[in-house]
């Protein structure tokens, strides 16, 4: 796996305690044979955070992250999973062979890199000293946008003659067609070979942190589609990670604490020529966690959106509330980070109102930015008849929708309290919609994290009944008691088979469960839920959020949640046979009587495991 043997990742896992190394950042403290202690992704005041030494697990109850040990370390430092295993096996003193495939990768990353700095060179060439009519209009766009002069140097921006000539210049500097449509500046010909991608743009290259060009970005010369080519995700180059300007911007963002968003190629270019040169921009993608991250690394305060004032500013402001928690404690030991907005007005976008109106002006509004969950909830609110009872009632649903995720406790009552007050509502009546609120969300499947944009708004889901809630939880108890003590699983296979799960994901692990028991009864709970992660992603997670009940012993739970499922499985039967009765019209005769004949035996079966089970309370 990611160039490094199996082997050595089971026994840097094995030497890897999570209790010690999570105690390292975490104060825990043992309660039963779990550990608990304030997780560290999110400001808490009451612990919720739990980690299992018996599966080395780890989950929080109250952002609702978990996974191993690799997962922790990731996330703790935000590295991948290679370099979270290259330091957990410096700690434990483990010798790691990479497969040689590793090196190679990393030699041919830079290898990109320098075609796609090779390319820029081309480029820029062709736009100083090129010539032809496209290339003149080329300039002619930029002077008119007030962008040439010695700007086109210090950005080195370019024009992409195609017809080949890339392609031509790159194989004279030894690089192969390969090289080049693996960095994207070509593309695969029709009989072999490679051919340009960019034809007839003037092009923006895009730098890493440290400068490299590792794509790029191409306008259309005059009339054409799409407008703005972008290069694709390749080896080097991540949307969700990358800032157009970082490289020029990280200086005066360590200086100033802020960093700006906008969203455009000629809005860095120009806010920066206005002397504000701590501005990034996004390319082409919502804003994402990675990007929260990457500029709270460089900017210590405030990390501001600029919104051009539409309807689109709207939705970035809803996607970008979502990373409100983000913003809080964007890394273990960092800082917190304050995420704000600014709306440019009469529809401005920031180029055109820093040549308009100039640097210090745009500046002054950076300055007076409010926050991005306050700036939010106003658009929301904007324009509506709050007069109106199901106005009103229909823009609390919307604002809660945009507060809901936010899991800073004191950051989403102090809003509450904002909103009551916005709406003239009771701020408990608020508090408890927003309860509500959450409620429905909490079933709902989790956002991806890391890598993808924000998604799109969700239609509101009925909140799931108590019973159904309650049936949910026996079931992950029931997979997380069976994965966590091999016997036990082993002893209930029967139950594990039969069982009618309700979600799709405890179904697949019980399958799952069952085979890898059969393959090895004697392996170690740790090792069992790694096989279970490794067959079914997000398994982990359901096995460290189970309830913890150290007051009972495994083998009652295990009972106890087997006969509990059964009598519920005999319950939903029932009441599937009753439905069809009372649709007699749907079946023959014979049908019928065999249905009604089914469910009295049933219902006596029922009655005899209700009078054989023995419940108990469990919290």
């Amino acid at each position: 796996m990611a160039g490094i043997p199996e082997d050595d990742i089971r026994r840097v896992r094995e030497a890897s305690d999570l209790v010690s190394i999570a105690g390292e950042r975490v104060v825990l403290r043992q309660r039963g044979r779990d550990f608990w202690g304030c997780c560290p992704f999110h400001n808490e005041k009451s612990p919720s955070f739990k980690i299992d030494p018996s599966t080395q697990l780890w989950h929080c109850f109250g952002c609702g992250e978990g996974g191993d040990v690799f997962s922790f370390v990731m996330k703790l430092d935000d590295i991948g999973f290679v370099d979270a295993v290259r330091e957990l096996a410096r700690r434990a003193g483990i010798q790691i062979t990479e497969a040689p495939g590793a090196a190679m990768n990393r030699g041919k990353k830079a290898r990109l890199k320098e075609v796609c700095n090779a390319s820029a060179e081309f480029f820029h060439t062709q736009l100083m000293r090129g010539r032809g009519p496209k290339v003149d209009e080329a300039r002619s766009y930029l002077a008119g946008r007030d962008l040439g002069g010695e700007v086109p140097k210090k950005w080195q921006l370019g024009f992409a003659p195609g017809s080949g000539s890339l392609v031509a210049y790159l194989n004279s500097k030894g690089f192969k067609a390969k090289e080049m449509i693996e960095a994207n500046v070509a593309v695969e010909g029709r009989g072999g070979g490679a051919r340009d991608r960019f034809y007839e743009r003037i092009m923006f290259p895009i730098r890493d942190v440290d400068g490299d060009v590792i794509a790029f970005g191409g306008r259309v010369v005059g009339k054409g589609e799409p407008k703005y080519l972008n290069s694709q995700e390749t080896p080097i180059f991540h949307k969700s990670e990358v800032l157009f300007g970082l490289d020029k911007a990280k200086a005066a963002m360590a200086s100033t604490g802020v960093a700006i968003i906008c969203e455009g190629y000629t809005d860095v270019i120009m806010m920066h020529e206005a002397g504000v040169t701590n501005v990034v921009a996004t390319l082409g993608t919502a804003l994402t966690v990675q990007h929260i991250r990457v500029l709270s690394r460089h900017a210590k305060h405030k990390i501001v959106y600029l919104f051009d004032g539409d309807e689109a500013g709207q939705r970035a402001a809803d996607r970008a509330a979502r990373f409100i928690d983000e913003s809080m404690l964007p890394e273990a030991g960092r800082k917190q980070v304050d995420l704000c907005a600014v709306t440019l007005p009469d529809n401005l976008d920031p180029a055109d109102f820093v040549v308009q109106r100039g640097g210090e002006a745009i500046q002054e509004l950076i300055d007076n930015a409010v926050p991005l969950l306050r700036y939010a909830i106003d658009r929301k609110l904007r324009g509506r008849n709050l007069v109106d009872f199901g106005e009103k009632g229909r823009a609390l649903t919307e604002v809660l929708e945009l507060l809901a995720p936010i899991k800073h406790s004191v950051l989403a009552q102090e809003y509450a309290g904002y909103i009551a007050d916005c709406l003239q509502l009771d701020v408990n009546a608020v508090v408890e919609k927003l309860a509500a609120t959450r409620e429905t969300r909490q079933f709902e499947p989790s956002q991806a994290s890391a890598g993808a944009a924000a998604p799109a708004p969700r239609t509101p889901k009925v909140a799931l009944p108590p019973r159904e809630k309650e049936r949910l939880r026996i079931e992950r108890d029931f997979l997380s008691l069976c994965a966590s003590e091999p016997s036990i699983g082993l002893a209930y296979a029967g139950a594990l088979a039969q069982t009618v799960w309700h979600r799709d994901i405890h179904g697949q692990i019980a399958t799952q469960l069952l085979d890898v028991l059969a393959e090895d009864a004697a392996a170690p709970a740790a090792e069992i839920v790694r096989r279970l992660e490794e067959s079914i992603p997000g398994a982990a997670s359901v096995i460290s959020g189970s309830s913890t009940h150290d007051d009972r012993e495994p083998g009652e739970l295990a009972r106890f949640f087997s006969e509990e499922l059964t009598i519920r499985d005999m319950e939903d039967l029932i009441r599937e046979m009753n439905a069809q009765l009372k649709r007699p019209q749907d079946m023959s005769a014979d049908d019928y009587n065999l249905v009604f004949e089914s469910v009295v035996a049933m219902q006596k079966e029922l009655a005899a495991a209700k009078l054989a089970h023995k419940p108990f309370g469990i919290e």
